[in-house]
């Protein structure tokens, strides 16, 4: 740094128009494009590496440990037997089984049980579990689950079955394609033979498993069947017994020649019946009319008659013509005319007694018909009441035979299920189709090694890429004054390039220029000028929001800066508690400024001053005493100005003391420090709402430790400050 030997008027204005902020500009957005995304993808290289690197170490152990996996496979169709498709009533069935069921039966646990067994899978490493090695991973879980499970684990057993069968499970692969009855089995193994070998030996092991499960369900349906037919022979005897019991008990006439000779009785019965009403009938109208006639020579003219009673009839009609004639030619009192009334006389007596005897006859044969219609009607109810006795007898004969005939067509039907499952033990359990038996693969299964370490490295870098993306969202830093634009009174002073370990601060007072940031600082003392109307202010303020944001480096930076252009300046270390200039100066000075403001040492005591034309107070010693002079910074202010100075204050972070907030009142200027990438805008924020008052009206902002190489990856207004081109300029590798 070139120190000038003119001094300067620092009151000098540099123009009488106010100038507005130097990098006063919009905020602009970064538009998520390419070029945004290859400038994040620079400005994050070192973490994207390492996330990388990190996700691969592991990865690459794993994959290098891998061992090659081959894979065997077989497809087949099971179908039924192709007797039992051919017995089948329904002919437009198929006899392809259910390829679901079947699948599930060859991921049976019998089959699996068999297959370990005869294959010996229990001696490879590949499959028991007890054989392998315990890696660092499964110790460090065992001891974790030690802290907590008082009980300590078991070894496994070498030979359990149950530690093998899930790893056995996970090597095998039993499916059926969708649109087809197709299975497909599949094994992987680092054994290729053994590859190959477990489909076969899987279809083989189904086959007998099939044939045994269907013999087994065989002999347990004959059993069962057995025993039904036993019962069912036991009913279809008792029903048999019970309907001829029933017959010959009720003595049940079977024959057709007594069952009609029967029918035959009753019809004549019926029919005698008949006959009896009929003549009854007659009887009784021959009754009537014989009993109502007053001459019975007059009713026997209505009636059927005797033939005795007829003649008499016939006689005494043929006496009256002849008397009738005889009355024509004589009198009344002839002879030969009375001589025929006495005649007449004896042939109706004569005719009245025969009628009273036939009528006597008809009352006779009357009651005769009674008495054989009343032994008709009798036979007629026995007749009657033994046909509806056998009816029922018969029914229920009828019923008995029902129940006999049904029980033994049961127990035939049960005969036949007998000697069709009899028939069907004879059969295999299915039929298997095989349409590519399992073969020895030549080739290992999936890509190689190099594969999976390109797959893996490109995985890692997009999580590596995804995770800079994240932060970089989640990002609320400080890192350019278009972040803090919208901020109201801030003046924007500058970015403040950070320095290498060659270019500590304590090496320029040896005079080692560092460009870039030398320019930094002189823009920072410009725009300070340009705040306070192109005049330097009298008192300044360096403060920041928090500690490490490097103001104590921006507050010596200035002291040395005004120095350099003789101007007097006197750098005050306001930090009462933790302030370190003094390490910086090594002043040697046994007060300070807190002795200053207790009343245990003057002015003159506490000032050091520096070759290099810097007065300098240290912080000297923390106090809780209370202070004698509560006025004590506005002295000093007020002596360095009547001596021609520019006071820098030093002050702890705002946020963290008081004292900076009043000491940012009595300055007539504040410059407040931002930590580029570190510092967040709340915090910006949040330090400036403290900061302002009625003479702080404006606020100079600078940006510090500033990385140039990744702040002109950014699309910020101010990256261009760190562009290439001026990179070279200043003679700094980009």
């Amino acid at each position: 740094m070139t120190i000038s030997t003119v001094p300067p008027d620092r009151n000098l204005p540099i123009s009488p128009m106010r100038y507005d902020p130097r990098f006063q500009v919009e905020t602009k957005a970064d538009n998520f494009d390419l070029a945004s995304i290859y400038r994040l993808v620079r400005r994050r290289m070192m973490m994207i590496i390492t996330i990388t690197m990190l996700l691969m170490a592991p990865a690459a152990i794993m994959i290098f440990g891998l061992k090659p996996t081959y894979q065997g496979g077989a497809r087949l169709i099971v179908h039924q037997p192709l007797a039992t498709s051919l017995d089948a009533e329904d002919t437009s069935r198929s006899d392809l089984l259910d390829a679901k069921s079947e699948s599930e039966r060859l991921l049976s646990r019998g089959i699996a049980e068999r297959v370990v067994r005869e294959l010996q899978l229990n001696v490879r490493e590949e499959f028991n579990p007890a054989l392998r090695k315990i890696s660092l991973i499964e110790r460090i879980r065992a001891k974790l689950r030690g802290l907590f499970d008082t009980e300590k684990p078991t070894a496994p057993l070498r030979d359990n079955i149950n530690a093998i069968i899930p790893e056995y499970y996970r090597a095998l692969g039993v499916w059926h394609e969708d649109k087809s009855d197709v299975i497909q089995i599949s094994f992987n193994s680092t054994d290729p033979e053994l590859a190959a070998a477990v489909p076969n030996r899987i279809i083989d092991i189904y086959l007998d498993e099939r044939k045994e499960s269907v013999r087994g369900r065989l002999d347990a349906a004959e059993e069962w069947i057995r025993q039904r037919i036993t019962e069912q022979q036991v009913r279809a005897d008792t029903s048999r017994d019970a309907a001829r019991d029933y017959q010959e008990s009720m003595d049940v006439v079977s024959k057709e020649d007594a069952q009609e000779e029967r029918i035959k009785s009753f019809l004549e019965l019926t029919g005698r019946e008949g006959k009896i009403e009929e003549s009854r009938v007659e009887v009784e109208a021959v009754i009537s009319t014989l009993e109502t006639a007053d001459n019975a020579s007059v009713a026997a003219q209505n009636i059927v008659v005797p033939d005795s009673i007829a003649v008499k009839q016939r006689d005494l009609r043929g006496q009256e013509q002849d008397l009738a004639r005889l009355l024509e030619t004589y009198d009344g009192n002839a002879e030969a005319v009375v001589e025929l009334r006495g005649e007449i006389q004896e042939s109706r007596a004569d005719l009245e007694l025969a009628t009273k005897q036939y009528l006597q006859t008809m009352r006779t044969k009357l009651v005769a018909l009674d008495h054989e219609a009343e032994a008709v009607q009798s036979r007629l109810v026995v007749a009657n009441e033994k046909r509806i006795r056998d009816a029922l007898v018969q029914t229920e004969l009828l019923r008995l035979q029902k129940i006999a005939e049904k029980e033994q067509t049961s127990l035939d039907k049960l005969e036949n299920q007998r000697r069709d499952l009899a028939a069907k033990a004879m059969l295999p359990g299915a039929e298997l189709e095989v349409l590519t038996p399992a073969t020895v693969p030549l080739a290992s299964q999936g890509r190689g090694r190099l594969s999976y370490l390109v797959g893996t490295l490109l995985a890692a870098i997009s999580a590596a890429v995804t995770a800079a993306f994240v932060i970089e969202m989640w990002d609320r830093t400080v890192r350019s004054f278009d972040q803090i634009a919208g901020m109201a009174r801030t003046v924007p002073a500058g970015l403040i390039p950070r320095l290498a370990r060659s270019e500590n601060s304590k090496t320029m007072f040896a005079h080692m220029p560092v460009p870039m940031f030398d320019e930094a600082i002189r823009t920072v003392v410009l725009s300070l000028k340009q705040s306070n109307s192109g005049k330097l202010p009298n008192s300044i303020v360096v403060t920041s929001a928090h500690s490490g944001d490097g103001k104590s480096l921006v507050a010596r930076s200035l002291a040395m800066e005004l120095a350099a252009a003789a101007i007097p300046v006197l750098l005050v270390d306001g930090d009462l508690r933790r302030g370190k200039l003094d390490t910086f100066f090594r002043s040697g000075v046994m007060y300070g400024l807190n002795e200053f403001l207790n009343g245990q040492a003057d002015f003159r005591d506490i000032v050091y001053h520096h070759p290099s034309g810097i007065d300098f107070i240290p912080s000297g010693k923390f106090s809780l005493q209370r202070r004698v002079r509560p006025n004590g910074l506005a002295e000093i202010v007020e002596m360095a100005v009547a001596a021609g100075q520019i006071v820098i204050f030093d002050s702890a972070p705002v946020l963290a003391s008081t004292d900076t907030v009043h000491l940012t009142a009595l300055a007539e200027r504040t410059l407040a420090i931002v930590r580029w990438g570190k510092t967040s805008r709340r915090a910006v924020e949040f330090s400036l709402q403290q900061m302002k008052s009625s003479r702080n009206s404006e606020l100079v902002v600078a940006i510090n430790n500033v990385n140039p190489e990744k702040h002109a990856l950014y699309n910020f207004s101010d990256s261009e400050l760190f562009s290439k081109s001026l990179m070279k300029y200043y003679k700094c590798k980009a």
